[in-house]
């Protein structure tokens, strides 16, 4: 199921970190660097999907 969120995470960022911890602070953090860039949102995502 990682793999699913990977592939949504590269595609919306924010939607793969919601699908992994909800509307949580990482949610919220995420938008936020999505919104600053891509790049950040992305690694952030991956980040937290690979942490759990």
């Amino acid at each position: 199921m990682d793999i699913v969120r990977i592939i949504i995470a590269i595609l919306l960022p924010p939607l793969g970190v919601f699908l992994q911890v909800g509307l949580g602070k990482h949610f919220w953090l995420n938008i936020l660097l999505t919104l600053l860039g891509y790049f950040p949102g992305l690694v952030h995502a991956i980040w937290v999907i690979a942490k759990k």
